[in-house]
């Protein structure tokens, strides 16, 4: 009697073990799973960080060919200027792919091919004007958009008239106007967003009020 229920304490206690040692494979499993995710979100957002646009300031730099190497600021057309190349559009380009474009250019120049391009800083200002809390220039770090400038600068509900904000953009030396309903992105009725180019103007009109 003695030696049956020692048995099955054994047989217990072995199943007890298995099946703590299961639950902490299954714990194991879903740890290691995490890290996956969070990591590919954050490659993401380091890659969309790493989009050149007008205003940024860059570092280039030739290891074999020194007097290449400069710091560059993008221009308002999008350009830099580099030494017996000339004039380089690289708006829009990752870091890595104006890299790609700039052993290509200097390709019978250099003997070593390597080049290395280094965002020093990113500048991204806008002008915010008409009924609004803190009219004025606005300096972000990244790509906004109108919503968010005029969210940014403040704004009265009851007196802005966020149906009919204007974007006033210099291309090709004119200016071009854009007309924006604003208030049906707040209301939900449209979710394309307006993306704003360095230097842009934002107009926020008074609402029209009979008296």
């Amino acid at each position: 009697m003695e030696m049956m229920k020692k048995t099955h304490l054994r047989v217990f206690a072995t199943a007890l073990g298995g099946a703590f040692l299961w639950v902490l494979g299954g714990c194991n499993t879903t740890m290691e799973a995490a890290p996956n995710v969070e990591k590919e979100s954050v490659s993401e957002v380091s890659s969309e960080s790493l989009v050149l646009m007008e205003g940024d300031v860059i570092e280039i730099v030739f290891p074999g060919a020194q007097e290449l190497s400069s710091n560059q600021k993008i221009r308002r057309d999008g350009k830099i200027t580099l030494t017996f190349v000339g004039e380089v559009d690289v708006t829009g380009l990752t870091s890595s792919e104006l890299e790609e474009k700039l052993l290509e250019l200097y390709d019978s120049q250099i003997v070593t091919k390597e080049v290395t391009v280094t965002l020093i800083s990113s500048s991204f200002p806008v002008f915010v004007q008409g009924v609004v809390n803190a009219p004025g220039e606005i300096i972000f770090d990244r790509r906004i958009t109108a919503l968010e400038a005029v969210m940014k600068a403040g704004y009265d509900p009851k007196r802005a008239n966020l149906k009919k904000v204007v974007v006033k953009r210099l291309e090709d030396g004119k200016y071009k106007n854009y007309s924006l309903n604003l208030q049906a992105v707040l209301d939900g009725k449209k979710d394309k967003p307006f993306y704003l180019k360095p230097s842009d103007m934002v107009i926020v009109p008074e609402k029209f009020v009979w008296k």
